[in-house]
């Protein structure tokens, strides 16, 4: 049901009626939000417009943040759909955007769905990381890492990866964990914290209490 759904999608998007088989992307990514963005990639990969698409988006996306009145406009419930859909059909020319990310914008807004468009430029960057071969992955310390550690850290994580992936480490400083680290790497989760440690032995206590 839910790929079918996303072929009606996939098809608004498409400037060409002749290709209707969905691209399937490299990674699942799943709600409302994944749907659409499934259906941009396919989209866009058949127009072979990919990167376009997505520098389009994230500068659309950043221009949301510092332009109140687009943002109020895209935002505002009360506004008819018909006049947010020829709306944004100037916005996409003078911006401009390509068939492609004008088509999403339009669809959004004549099914009421424009709240989410953040969201679905989320997952659509999701798509295209991993299309690149990017694996995200976060890394939370107690305390800032030397350039050794970062280095030795780095090194072993790239031993999780596939052949062909790149590693897109990010670290973060957050003292409240104590000692130890959290670490987000693709769609993996290891809370190796001090806090973390505490938390549960402080859990086994109560409960034996």
């Amino acid at each position: 049901m839910a790929t079918c759904r996303v072929r009606v999608i996939a098809r608004a998007f498409s400037t060409s009626s002749v290709q209707q088989q969905l691209v399937k992307p490299p990674i699942q990514v799943f709600g409302l939000e994944g749907r659409y963005a499934t259906a941009l990639f396919s989209a866009a990969s058949k127009q072979k417009q990919l990167d376009a698409v997505e520098k389009e988006l994230v500068k659309f996306k950043s221009t949301l943040k510092t332009d109140v009145k687009l943002r109020e406009f895209i935002e505002n419930p009360t506004l008819k759909r018909q006049l947010k859909v020829e709306g944004l059909k100037q916005v996409a020319s003078k911006f401009p955007l390509s068939s492609q990310s004008s088509n999403l914008l339009v669809l959004l807004a004549e099914n009421g769905r424009l709240k989410s468009l953040d969201g679905i430029i989320s997952s659509f960057q999701t798509i295209m990381a991993a299309h690149r071969g990017e694996v995200p992955c976060e890394v939370t310390t107690a305390k800032p890492l030397d350039d050794a550690l970062k280095t030795e850290l780095e090194a072993a994580l790239k031993s999780f990866l596939k052949q062909g992936q790149k590693l897109l480490l990010t670290v973060k400083v957050d003292p409240a964990i104590i000692g130890g680290l959290v670490v987000s790497i693709g769609d993996k989760y290891v809370d190796m914290s001090i806090a973390s440690k505490i938390k549960k032995y402080t859990d086994i206590i109560t409960a034996a209490v």
